[in-house]
């Protein structure tokens, strides 16, 4: 699995502590600029980034003064809007050179998912503030180390689980809790999409001109790029991103918890899923169905990317949603996501609405905790996107472990858990009716992952290789600390 030698992993631990040592030394003492204003800089300057460029623009009494990104395409795109505006901002490709500047009280991570863990450490002992998109983590060792370095330093670090923020969700979410509805027995959590092909590339490819490619991959193997788009596409290789269940899970997933009000992290996973009707060079699958055994409410996450059937470019939907949750409650159910939704009785009939907005106050959220120093005030604080990313990753090494089997033998295997045999016989039947031949393309039927919440460590079955999985080998010199 390693590509370093142990001289270079070495010397990366080196370089990675003398870099934070330099951080704790020259860390600012978190002073806001005049007039109290917040001084935010935003990393990462794509679709996403874009998004927080506006919502944080629009928060009174901040101000964005610093931008990054490796790739100069979007960086001096962005920066030239600044001064169009007479705005006036500074521009970094390098991170760590941003976190040496004394006028930026926090930083907003919006890359991929391989770097939120060194940025979120590094800004904690900058002494800045951290807003970083989710997933939180890349791995589950990565984000106790992100909570200890938010704790340690005294810092907010919010998670963009900005579901939390929906005032329907919200709405909602305590009408299901003060038992409207009677109590929940199943939640059933919805990542339905489309994904077409990332295509296939027969040798490297070409790095674009704008890009610090080795900035870029960071903490990853510096490898040849191997898929035709170096951006996004990123989410669906192992050494850079989670997958689709990082990717909507860590919405999806993250509700469903809160919703049913654990605070840790479930007893055990099991998954069944692929990557199917595709060929392409992704890693990551595009049809996944997970069971979390949380007591006494355990949640079913499933995820599908192909179309509801071979011929109509429409996404499958579940209940009447294709992204969020079905909560079943003795007395009737909740169905809904980002958004908002509605509460129905027994028979299906519709009680009550819950209009949502999408959350667009989850980075007003952040600003107001920023101002408190009251992580108490934060809606998704990073031990929240540490607990429900962990799932995420749950799900993701029972695939990575699984075996292809046949239909029989899935259904077979899974038959005394009623929930998951329900899942996955509609999980079948979709499938089929995308035209996939599952007997050309079997499902992996991954093992039932135990997992010690004290240690963060699997036990029983697979837990030897699972436990590999739980950290990564980090690239010198971008390597997460083991003491923060």
């Amino acid at each position: 699995m390693s590509r370093l030698t142990r001289r270079d992993f070495v010397k990366g631990l080196a370089a990675s502590a003398a870099f934070g040592a330099a951080l704790r030394a020259g860390a600012s003492s978190s002073i806001l600029g005049a007039n109290d204003d917040i001084r935010i800089a935003i990393v990462g300057l794509r679709k996403k980034g874009k998004e927080h460029l506006i919502l944080f623009g629009r928060e009174p009494g901040v101000r964005i003064v610093a931008l990054c990104d490796v790739d100069t395409e979007f960086l001096d795109f962005e920066a030239k809007n600044f001064k169009d505006r007479g705005q006036k901002v500074a521009t970094y490709v390098d991170y760590r050179k941003l976190l040496e500047a004394k006028d930026i009280d926090a930083v907003v991570v919006v890359t991929p998912d391989h770097w939120h863990a060194l940025m979120t450490v590094w800004a904690c002992q900058a002494g800045k503030d951290v807003y970083v998109e989710k997933p939180l983590t890349h791995n589950i060792w990565e984000g106790r180390r992100m909570v200890e370095a938010a704790r340690k330093y005294d810092r907010i670090v919010q998670t963009g689980s900005q579901d939390r923020s929906d005032v329907g969700l919200r709405a909602a979410a305590a009408y299901v809790k003060e038992g409207h509805l009677g109590p929940i027995k199943l939640v059933h959590a919805i990542s339905y999409g489309l994904r077409e092909s990332i295509g296939k590339v027969n040798g490297p490819q070409p790095i674009p001109e704008t890009v610090d490619y080795d900035l870029f991959q960071g903490p990853a193997s510096l490898v040849p790029l191997r898929r035709q788009n170096l951006h996004y596409d990123w989410h669906w290789f192992w050494e850079t991103g989670t997958g689709e269940v990082g990717n909507l899970g860590a919405h999806n997933v993250d509700e469903s918890r809160w919703m049913i009000g654990q605070q840790k992290v479930a007893d055990s996973a099991i998954t069944i899923g692929g990557r199917l009707a595709l060929g392409d060079d992704g890693e990551t699958a595009n049809t996944q169905i997970t069971f979390f055994d949380y007591k006494p409410v355990p949640i079913m996450y499933e995820v599908r990317g192909l179309r509801r059937k071979k011929g109509l470019r429409a996404r499958a939907h579940y209940r009447g949603t294709s992204f969020g949750m079905a909560v079943d409650c003795e007395g009737g159910s909740f169905i809904g996501g980002r958004g908002g939704g509605w509460a129905y009785d027994k028979a299906g009939k519709k009680v009550k609405q819950f209009p949502g907005d999408g959350g667009p106050d989850h980075q007003s959220n952040f600003i107001k905790a920023m101002r408190s120093r009251k992580v108490t005030d934060l809606r998704a604080d990073v031990l929240e996107g540490h607990i429900s990313a962990t799932l995420c990753h749950m799900a993701n090494i029972s695939y990575r472990l699984g075996r292809k089997e046949s239909v029989e033998t899935i259904a077979k295997a899974v038959a005394d858990n009623s929930v998951l045999a329900d899942a996955f016989q509609r999980c079948v039947e979709h499938l089929r009716a995308s035209g996939v031949d599952l007997q050309k393309e079997p499902l992996t039927l991954g093992p039932l992952l135990e997992f010690d919440r004290e240690k963060e460590r699997f036990t029983g079955q697979a837990s030897d290789w699972a436990n590999m999985l739980v950290r990564r080998d980090y690239r010198a010199p971008f390597v997460v600390p083991e003491r923060v």
